[in-house]
Order: structure tokens, then C-alpha cells, then sequence
């Protein structure tokens, strides 16, 4: 049986419509303009109508005949008179048209005697970085017109400057960093400080845009994010530099803010992040916000090497490995994880021989958080112990594979203590907190698109992931609960993000063999003495809150047991049962 045919309305009637819309737009548009006199006399009579009737409210009643007598002697004078009713039918005609006139404002065309004075000064700050001696028709010169040089401009209500756009020379160097940068201060400091610029240079047609930012919002409190797994809000952003947005809870309300998302996994190409800052600047806010995610999908264990318990709030709950802040269960700590790194590539890489999927445990990811590993490092070398960053070279190099995540928090002016292990395999950058242009180039790769501030909120900063664009990152608000200078709504956001506890805070540690070391906080990880102490390679299960260990009473039953369950797998056996390329 043959179809019929589309109706004619069906098939092309869109472009009808879009055609019938215009022509109603034209004639509708005909018709004001030729009937503008006629809507100015009708909007006329109806203020006068308008008045008149509060003229008569307003009037008295005891008033109101000796008005009335009045009227109506007018009325009879005008009809008397020769060419009365046409004299007075012209004087209410011209009387409604004053009437009804358009009384809006009009804006001034151009800038008012302020914002020229601001304008010309701009232009001559600029005539040292944009002219030449040898130029024969300069666009920039003491005392020339500063129109040619501003195409566009806007001021905002306080009188400076929210958009410009500025010609400049072609043979400006604007390929250089050190002259944009010259030019980017000189603009931030004329424009106004304590105000976001963002530059847009424009090397093919020779133009600088140059625009006010809006601050990012401070006031949005940890929440559970709409994310997938493997994926990890670090902030918020600007809503021009991304194309996402997710739905959050303000209070009662709810808006849609652009995200910073970062994604880890198997198929990230940036798995491990290193956060920078100045102390107060909310790297710790960071590292919890990300611990409070991870714990959604996978096992956390974390490393504070500042010791003031930001991360109390997170002991023995399910999930928390450990949280250590003693060097020697930070060492403990960071030896399991690099052995169970090692154990989840063989496991993994056995599966794909044999043509299994991997291991459900495999598959369950670890992150490995430290906050500023660099006062372990102070305390080994004082101590005569060897470095522990270098056992984060197998989780950095190799945690991709294994589901394992490494995210490391350090002050930016201790950055040069991290190890080049740190430092080469972690491609996610963050910068918190004030800090010059130098310092975020240095840091994060590539300089930031925008001015830098000097006094910027906790938790404001910049975020790169890898070779992507530098962004502007607000963290959400995850403070410490357990701190008193916490507001209560904050607090709350957090405590019903924590996960319920699997092990009782002031729980008594477990027996331990002789010479443990009797100073260690309960609820830590196991700490290895001597070599009475073998940290296992067992998996440990969701409800343990530590690294499982092998007591001295147990080793003769360990040592029975092969290489691979014991622990000692050199790394560079297993990258090469695991078919990974070691770096040249």
C-alpha cells in the first residue's frame, strides 16, 4: 500500500511561517510608525482624562457646584465665540500631543567629561607599549585621538571601565608573554584593581577585548554533585569557559552553575592532581571535598602531614582506610599502597591473559590523598631515613592501570621539595589563594587569561587539567566540621555527606607485637618495626578501616606463602609482567 504524501503545511511549513512572521513583524512595524501621531494624541488624552478626574476627587464636595458652574461657562464662552469649537478642538489636539510625547530619557551619546579623562589617560599610558619612532602614520601618540584607538567601550554605574575593545599596531610583539603581560598589568591598574579582567587578544585582526568578570559565587556548601563515576567536581567556574552545568542546592532554591569536572580513571589522561597554595588559601577544603566524592566509588586513605586533624571527621568511617599523621604510619601507609598497587596490575593483567574481565576488587578505586607530604620528607631527613615520597613512584606511575588516584596538596612556596616523581605525573593542576602571574605560569604550565587580585576569598584560585585552557576555580565550602569557627549550615552539609562510621572513633587500637610504638593516635594504620612487621598484599575489605598486616606470630605461615601474596614483587617485575612501558 503506497504512503500519501506529507500535507504541503507539513513539509516545507516552517519556512512559510518563518515567512509569514516576518511580513506580520514589517507591517506591524509600518503601522506604528504611520499611526505614531495618533497613538501620541490617544496616550495624550487619557493622562488628561486621568488628570482631570484627580483634579475632581481632589476637589471638596462643599467645592465641587461653583467647579461644575465654571466648566459650563467655559464650555458656553468657547461656543459663542466665533470659531470657538475649532480653536478649542486644536488647542486639546496640541495640548494630548504634549501630553502624550515620549518622556523617556534618552542616553547620552558618548562618554560624559569623567569617563573621557579616564579614557584619554588609558590611551596615553598606552603610547610607550604601542608606538614606534620609525612608524610614519603612528596610531598611538601623546596627545592624539584616542577614538581610532577605542572602537568600543561601556562603563559600569560606577564610572569605570567594564568593556573595551583597543586597536593596536601590527608590529606589536603580541605573540610574546612577557608583552602581553605588560600590557595586561598596565590595563588592570588603569581599568581599576580588585576587579577580574579576562583578555582576549586577537592576533589576526589586531584587537584586546578586555572585560570585567563576574566573582564567582562563595556561598555554594558541599553537596552530593550530579556526577558519573569517575568523575570529580573540583569548583566552579566561569559559565563562558565550559560548556557543562550542574543543578545545585542554595539554600531553598536551586540554579545551574558551570563545573570544573575533573575525571580519573582508567581512561583519564590526567589520574593524579597536585593542589598549590598559601597556607588559609583552602587546599585542605579541596582535598575534603574530593574525599567526600571518592568515598561514593571507592576507598580512601589520607596522609596530613600538617597535624592539625583537619580530617578528624573522616576516621573510621567506611571507606577511610587509615588517616594518618604520624611519619611513621605515613611511611606504613604509603608502603601498602604502592604494594597493592602492584598487586592489582598482576591481578589485572592475569585476567587479560586469560581472557577474564579484571577483578572486582581491582576495579574499586583507591585515592591516596596527601596534604603536605613535604614535612614527612624534613622529618626522614632528620631522622636518617630515606625520602617517602619515593614510594608514591608506583601509585603516580602505574595507578592509571589499577584504578589507584593520587592527589596531593602542598604550599606553593614548598613546591620545590616535591619529588620529580610528583611533580612529572601530576598533569591536574590547582592553584589557590593569592599569587602572582609568575607563580601560576610556573605552576600551572601556562599563564592565566585573567588580571590576578591580591586579596581573593578562601578556596578561590585557577584549575588546568593537563593541556586544557586555565580556568577560574571556586571550591565549594567544606570545612571542617569539627571546627568551632564553622557555620552551622556548612557544618551540616558536610556531617550528612560523611559516610557512617564502620569503626568507633575512640575505639582501643588492636594488640600490636613488641617495640609498636605506644604514641600512635587509635584508629591508625599499622606501623612497621623492624622486620618483624609485613605489611600483607591482601585486598582489605570495605569494612576494614586500616591496611591489614602480618604480625611476627604469623610470618612462618607467611613465608610459606609465594612472593606475590607476601608482598615482595619488585617494580620492575611487575611492570614488566603487566606489559608497561617504563619511561625513558
Amino acid at each position: 500500500m503506497a504512503r500519501r504524501p506529507l500535507p504541503r503545511i507539513l513539509s516545507n511549513g516552517s519556512a512559510q511561517l518563518a515567512r509569514s512572521r516576518e511580513l506580520a513583524r514589517t507591517a506591524a512595524d509600518s503601522a506604528t510608525d504611520v499611526l505614531h501621531p495618533l497613538i501620541t494624541i490617544t496616550r495624550g488624552l487619557r493622562r488628561l482624562a486621568s488628570a482631570g478626574r484627580r483634579r475632581w476627587a481632589d476637589t471638596p464636595k462643599d467645592k465641587r457646584g461653583a467647579l461644575l458652574f465654571l466648566v459650563a461657562s467655559l464650555i458656553l464662552v468657547v461656543a459663542l465665540v466665533p470659531y470657538g469649537p475649532l480653536l478649542a478642538g486644536i488647542t486639546l489636539m496640541a495640548a494630548a500631543a504634549w501630553q502624550g510625547r515620549d518622556r523617556t530619557p534618552q542616553a547620552p551619546e558618548g562618554p560624559d567629561p569623567s569617563q573621557v579623562q579616564r579614557l584619554k589617560s588609558l590611551y596615553e599610558a598606552l603610547v610607550p607599549c604601542f608606538s614606534a619612532a620609525d612608524d610614519p602614520e603612528p596610531l598611538y601618540l601623546h596627545g592624539g585621538p584616542w577614538e581610532s584607538a577605542f572602537p568600543e567601550y561601556e562603563f559600569d554605574g560606577t564610572g569605570r571601565i567594564s568593556h573595551l575593545v583597543i586597536a593596536y599596531p601590527a608590529y606589536f610583539p603580541d605573540g610574546e608573554p612577557e608583552a602581553r603581560a605588560r600590557i595586561e598589568h598596565l590595563l588592570a591598574a588603569k581599568s581599576g584593581r580588585c576587579r577580574e579582567y579576562h583578555f582576549d587578544w586577537d592576533e589576526e585582526g589586531n584587537r584586546l577585548t578586555v572585560r570585567v568578570l563576574d566573582p564567582l559565587p562563595t556561598d555554594v556548601a558541599a553537596q552530593r554533585f550530579v556526577t558519573a563515576p569517575g568523575e570529580t567536581v573540583l569548583g566552579l567556574t566561569d559559565p563562558s569557559r565550559v560548556r557543562r552545568t550542574l543543578p545545585l542546592a542554595h539554600g531553598a532554591e536551586q540554579r545551574d552553575v558551570p563545573p570544573v569536572v575533573w575525571r580519573t580513571g582508567i581512561r583519564s589522561t590526567e589520574p593524579h592532581l597536585l593542589a598549590a597554595g598559601q597556607p588559609g588559601s583552602g587546599t585542605s577544603t579541596l582535598l575534603r571535598s574530593i574525599a567526600l566524592q571518592a568515598l561514593r566509588h571507592g576507598d580512601v586513605m589520607i596522609i596530613d602531614g600538617g597535624g592539625t586533624g583537619e580530617y578528624a571527621c573522616l576516621t573510621g568511617r567506611d571507606g577511610v582506610l587509615a588517616v594518618e599523621c604520624g611519619p611513621a604510619g605515613a611511611r606504613t601507609s604509603l608502603e601498602w599502597a604502592a604494594r597493592e598497587t602492584e598487586r592489582r596490575l598482576i591481578a589485572a593483567n592475569r585476567a587479560h591473559e586469560a581472557g577474564d574481565p579484571p577483578p572486582e576488587d581491582t576495579r574499586r578505586p583507591l585515592w591516596l590523598l596527601l596534604d603536605r607530604p613535604s614535612t614527612f620528607t624534613h622529618l626522614a631527613a632528620a631522622d636518617g631515613e630515606p625520602d617517602p615520597q619515593s614510594l608514591l613512584q608506583v601509585p603516580l606511575r602505574h595507578g592509571r592501570p589499577a584504578n589507584v588516584t593520587v592527589v596531593v596538596a602542598e604550599q606553593l612556596d614548598c613546591l620545590h621539595h616535591l619529588g620529580d616523581a610528583v611533580r612529572q605525573h601530576t598533569r591536574a593542576r590547582v592553584v589557590l589563594g593569592p599569587a602572582t602571574a609568575e607563580q601560576l605560569a610556573a605552576a600551572l604550565g601556562a599563564p592565566p587569561p585573567t588580571s590576578t587580585v591580591d586579596e581573593v576569598p578562601p578556596g578561590r584560585g585557577y584549575a588546568r587539567l593537563g593541556t586544557g585552557p586555565v580556568l577560574r576555580l571556586q571550591v565549594p565550602a567544606t570545612p571542617n566540621p569539627y571546627d568551632d569557627a564553622t557555620a552551622e549550615s556548612h557544618r551540616q552539609a558536610v556531617l550528612e555527606l560523611l559516610p557512617p562510621r564502620s569503626v568507633p572513633a575512640d575505639a582501643e587500637p588492636e594488640p600490636r607485637g613488641a617495640g609498636a610504638a605506644d604514641h600512635e593516635p587509635p584508629g591508625s594504620a599499622p606501623t612497621v618495626v623492624g622486620e618483624e612487621l609485613k605489611i600483607s598484599m591482601e585486598k582489605p575489605s570495605p569494612h576494614e578501616s586500616r591496611p591489614p598486616v602480618v604480625t611476627a606470630a604469623q610470618a612462618p605461615e607467611a613465608a610459606g606463602e609465594d612472593d606475590t601474596s607476601a608482598g615482595k614483587v619488585p617494580a620492575e617485575a611487575v611492570a614488566a609482567e603487566a606489559g608497561i612501558a617504563e619511561p625513558s
